[in-house]
């Protein structure tokens, strides 16, 4: 396998995805995302609480049916206490099945751990849809080793993604330990807070461990390209 990619939800892909947090849906986005796939972006990230749900919704249309080689990761139970029930958890997830018109989400991450609900209860409602066919492959969000090896323990575990770039480096431990088990680490906002240009930081970002995946955000084919070009070394 190249330095350049990286296995994720049981997909070979380039090690540089597509953040959507601020995609609506619009004529205009939906081809962007056809032109992001087009481009080489093999991971697209959004989340069932972005634009009020319109992010997966202009996903599934921009990609239904979904072009090999790309992998489309969403993510639920974000907001608060309560929001990792499973009653919430269910309804969520029958909502992003329908807005990413399909039947099996590649990469379905627990967005944050509930304060109200034991991480092992969230992710056996999770796990649910797995053993259902409706998840292929389950992440988690903003998480310690301690909750990763704990939820290891529940499913297995095919990404993490928590908050880190070159001024944010709180889970550094976790990016090494991630590592250190094969798992894939997603950094989200890979280059916020930073002056350093672009590619730069991303490439920072990709040699700092070999699992790294960073996802940084653009509506831009123009600076999708120039994120791009970091994996060229």
């Amino acid at each position: 396998m190249s330095t350049s990619t990286l296995t994720v939800a049981g997909t070979e892909i380039p090690r540089i995805g597509l953040g959507t947090n601020r995609l609506t849906d619009t004529p205009e986005n939906v081809e962007f995302i056809r032109e992001a796939v087009a481009a080489g972006v093999g991971m697209i990230d959004t989340a069932h609480l972005y634009t009020g749900g319109e992010s997966e919704t202009a996903i599934g249309r921009a990609l239904s049916p979904r072009p090999a080689g790309c992998v489309v990761a969403t993510k639920g139970g974000y907001g608060g206490a309560g929001r990792g029930r499973p009653e919430v958890l269910h309804a969520e997830i029958e909502e992003s099945l329908r807005r990413l018109r399909t039947d099996r989400i590649d990469l379905y991450y627990l967005h944050r751990v509930d304060p109200e609900t034991p991480l092992e209860t969230s992710l056996g409602a999770i796990k649910e849809h797995v053993d259902a066919g409706h998840i292929a492959h389950v992440g988690l969000s903003e998480v310690g080793i301690d909750e990763i090896e704990r939820a290891r323990e529940v499913v297995p575990i095919a990404a993490v993604q928590n908050h880190f770039n070159l001024s944010e480096r709180r889970s550094e431990d976790v990016v090494d330990h991630c590592a250190q088990e094969g798992i894939p680490f997603v950094p989200y906002f890979p280059l916020r807070g930073d002056d350093r240009p672009a590619p730069e930081a991303l490439a920072w970002l990709l040699g700092r461990s070999p699992t790294m995946l960073p996802i940084p955000g653009t509506l831009s084919l123009e600076h999708l390209k120039e994120n791009l070009a970091a994996l060229e070394g």
